[in-house]
């Protein structure tokens, strides 16, 4: 019996992790997400059964759960057919009912956390203006919402003070920079959490349970993210607890008992695990947990915690870490794939000097020694990274005898705070020009097949794939372009008000840079364009507007050029349901076999 690529595919497609772990207080419980049902929905884990059951069935994805700090009251996001404008439901009765708390359909409501007292919730929308994101808080009992700062750009409040006086605020202050804010519901005034007038990297804020002291990671004078102290009575002044000479530290949670700080350290893609105890002033690696990516970092109690671990080969899973006797526990299975996993292949970690003699890092997935196809993977962002995660379209053209490539070109996280803007402005084409250096590095060093390279991206990826298309076409045999960028210009003028100033500090602005837009787009350089192209896109797209994939498919058709278009009508810039995947992925890897 022949087995099509579309059923062979659906396998992979299929093997589903958990994430995004969110411990229920008070209950040895938590919550957390899956796709096991086609679209992500909350499912719960508790101690005393040890079992997995499924706590939300709603119409559309579940982007997020918040419980209340006794456990009593749950909150999640829904947005509609991937638009991303997230509204608010209550969950009552086991997550049985939903009672829908915010209802303006067409704004988008980022959450901000549960009062102590649990009576009011925080968020911000942007109902005054588009481009603006004012900061409400709702009462629960009334449903009254007020207003309570108006801001002429983009704020989320991130949680509230231990009194229930005030809010964490985050306001971006460039693509990459933001700033934290001590907020007072009752003055209305702010206060800045680190030094005025720095520019610098923020994230991962804690407090302590008695409402003095704050822990937050920063990059504030150095070029790589640190555990730093402050005390909210004067938080201008950052003392630094924990710097890592390498990598950043990119993820910090406080102990109960506040007297442990959990962190990862991102170590060129892959996770390690650690423990500063606060008191000693010391920290220690945590040993035990498979070689991955580690993200959601929670306490279940005072010396047990779990972390969401995802690998090459792992789709994703909770694991439960004891301190007191150092084991090491997988809590789900959700990422168990019995079919297939025994296929999947860990990557290689390799790098290579560009044309100005940076080094630049890369994962090399599935390469023989004899001559190979090859398939480029960018990833997006372009402030973002790829890291050793599972991918199953990667996993799966790794099987049928590709080498998959993944570069984590200038301009990615994850490496200081300098190499992420070395592609800043008119630097563009610096980390297009990396992909031909990858491209010649893979010929040279590796022996893949120089005609038959072909290159696939998402969102700012996209663009890279067209970028390198018509930039470089000799090297490519074929492009897929997934909700990608055809020219800034267009992109910047109909991209959503509130992400267009922060795009600008990265790409360039419509007020200085339109000749540049002009120079590099792809959409004026169609007719070097020598490969076959696909493209897809959502058509509820709010960050990457459709449109940028209809001029695009319309110019290289009046040209005559091998191009086909697909819009998924309920989708938006991420693909999320089963179908569509499935649809779009097996085009991916036909269009691969045929091309290259």
């Amino acid at each position: 019996m022949t087995v099509s690529t579309e059923q062979l595919l659906n396998t992979y497609l299929h093997a589903h992790g958990a994430s995004q772990p969110e411990v229920i207080p008070g209950k040895k419980a938590f919550t957390f997400l899956s796709k096991e049902t086609g679209l992500p929905q909350a499912w719960k884990w508790e101690e005393a059964s040890s079992e997995v059951v499924q706590y939300t069935d709603v119409e559309d994805r579940v982007m997020f759960v918040s419980h209340s700090p006794s456990g009593a009251g749950t909150i999640i996001g829904m947005d509609e057919k991937g638009n991303e404008k997230q509204q608010l439901y209550m969950l009552t009765e086991n997550g049985e009912k939903v009672e829908e708390l915010i209802n303006s359909k067409e704004h988008f409501h980022n959450f901000g956390g549960w009062s102590p007292d649990e009576t009011k919730i925080a968020y911000s929308s942007n109902r005054r203006d588009a481009g603006y994101f004012d900061v409400f808080i709702m009462d629960l009992e009334t449903k009254q919402e007020e207003c309570v700062y108006q801001v002429d750009g983009n704020c989320t409040p991130v949680c509230w003070t231990k009194d229930g006086k005030g809010l964490i605020l985050r306001i971006p202050d460039t693509n990459i920079e933001l700033s934290f804010y001590l907020f007072d519901l009752a003055t209305k005034q702010r206060t800045r959490i680190g030094k005025d007038q720095t520019l610098a990297r923020y994230q991962s804020i804690q407090l302590s349970s008695d409402g003095k002291e704050g822990f937050v990671l920063t990059d504030e004078e150095r070029d790589l993210l640190g555990i730093h102290h402050f005390r909210l009575d004067e938080p201008s002044v950052l003392n630094p607890l924990l710097l890592n000479k390498q990598w950043d530290i990119e993820e910090i949670k406080l102990s109960p008992d506040n007297s442990r700080l959990a962190f990862t350290v991102n170590e060129g893609g892959l996770s390690s695990l650690g423990i500063y105890d606060l008191k000693e002033g010391l920290h220690r690696q945590v040993a035990g947990l498979p070689k991955g990516v580690f993200s959601s970092i929670d306490w279940l109690s005072d010396h047990e915690l779990i972390v969401d671990v995802k690998s090459a080969v792992l789709p994703g899973d909770i694991w439960k870490v004891s301190l007191t006797n150092g084991k090491v526990e997988r809590l789900t299975f959700v990422g168990e794939s019995k079919e297939v996993q025994d296929l999947w292949v860990e990557p290689e970690l390799c790098k290579f000097a560009s044309f100005d003699e940076l080094e630049v890092p890369y994962f090399l997935y599935g390469k023989k020694e004899e001559s190979q196809p090859v398939v480029v993977y960018v990833h997006g962002g372009p402030e973002s990274q790829i890291r050793s995660e599972y991918n199953p379209v990667i996993q799966f053209l790794a099987s049928q005898g590709f080498a998959v490539v993944a570069p984590n070109v200038r301009g990615s996280l994850g490496y200081g705070r300098k190499y992420v803007k070395l592609d800043d402005g008119r630097k563009r084409m610096d980390s297009v020009a990396d992909l031909k250096a990858l491209t010649e590095d893979l010929v040279k060093n590796h022996g893949v097949d120089a005609d038959r390279i072909g290159i696939m991206g998402r969102s700012y990826g996209g663009f890279m794939v067209l970028a390198a298309v018509t930039h470089y076409p000799d090297i490519w045999a074929a492009g897929v372009d997934i909700v990608g960028i055809s020219h800034f210009k267009s992109f910047l003028e109909n991209t959503g008000p509130w992400r267009r100033k922060m795009r600008e500090f990265e790409y360039g602005s419509l007020q200085e840079d339109v000749d540049f837009f002009e120079e590099i787009a792809p959409l004026n350089h169609t007719a070097n364009i020598t490969a076959p192209l696909l493209v897809f896109h959502g058509r509820n797209d709010t960050r990457v507007p459709v449109t940028e994939a209809e001029q695009l498919t319309a110019d290289l058709e009046n040209q005559g050029k091998q191009v086909e278009l697909v819009i998924f009508d309920d989708e938006g810039h991420q693909t999320e349901k089963i179908e569509n995947h499935i649809r779009m992925n097996t085009m991916i890897v036909e269009f691969m076999q045929k091309n290259l």
